[in-house]
């Protein structure tokens, strides 16, 4: 039997009328406050954030800068963002290196033996690395990928499951 619009079904549905838009199914308004031992760790206090969404609205080169700033440059930028539409372009003449702030800064300032990532499997597996092993995992990747020829400037395609090695991959 060949089903219309009007018959009811089995599947739950197609007893909705279509919709052009996706209906809320919860709307939540309670507000769960963090505990005072968790707020008194924080890094950013409720006060802060505020006044720091506040300027990323109103002075976002200022905002920008000092988010940028937390990094390590080597060379650092001289214009926060040139916006010429539909171009962007942010930190003008800047050089960072995202692996370098992610992992040999922090090795750097002794935390390479602190856990960088913790990853578990669906199987119960779980590995975790310190800042320092998963230093010289990218180091031994992007060898690796330096011996394969790949050299400054390529692009390379990663194809990975949800595991260590896809972050030790991208960041070689």
């Amino acid at each position: 039997m060949t089903q219309t619009p009007t018959q009811p079904s089995n599947h739950p549905a197609s007893d909705r009328p279509a919709s052009d838009h996706i209906d809320a199914m919860l709307h939540e308004h309670r507000v769960i406050e963090p505990s005072d031992d968790f707020r008194a760790q924080a890094r950013v206090t409720r006060e802060d954030y505020e006044r720091r969404y506040r300027q990323s609205l109103d002075d976002p080169d200022t905002f920008w800068s000092g988010v940028a700033g937390e990094l390590h440059w080597f060379t650092p930028w001289t214009q926060v963002l040139d916006w010429q539409p539909p171009h962007a372009q942010w930190f003008v003449g800047g050089q960072t290196n995202i692996a370098f702030n992610a992992l040999d800064r922090n090795v750097a300032r002794g935390l390479g033996g602190k856990t960088a990532i913790i990853w578990e499997a669906e199987d119960g597996e779980v590995r975790t690395y310190t800042y320092a092993q998963l230093l010289r995992e990218v180091k031994k990747a992007a060898n690796a990928l330096r011996d394969l020829g790949v050299q400054y400037g390529d692009r390379v395609t990663l194809y990975l499951p949800l595991t260590p090695e896809a972050a030790i991959a991208m960041l070689a």
